[in-house]
């Protein structure tokens, strides 16, 4: 369950910068660069700070 929320904040993430960068300022491009930063980073350390937050908040996994 806990991958799946994580899935469904970074896609949510990466939508709402893309929209906010079409329809406010294009600098909303550098939220979805770190977006895809941090999706690359835990993909090689295993390591997610959001599956810590999603923890320490009760989400089962």
């Amino acid at each position: 369950m806990r991958n799946r929320v994580i899935r469904a904040i970074a896609g949510s993430f990466v939508l709402i910068s893309l929209l906010l960068a079409i329809y406010v300022n294009q600098n909303w491009l550098w939220f979805t660069a770190f977006v895809g930063v941090n999706l690359l980073q835990s993909s090689i350390t295993k390591w997610c700070l959001m599956e810590d937050i999603l923890k320490k908040l009760g989400v089962k996994d």
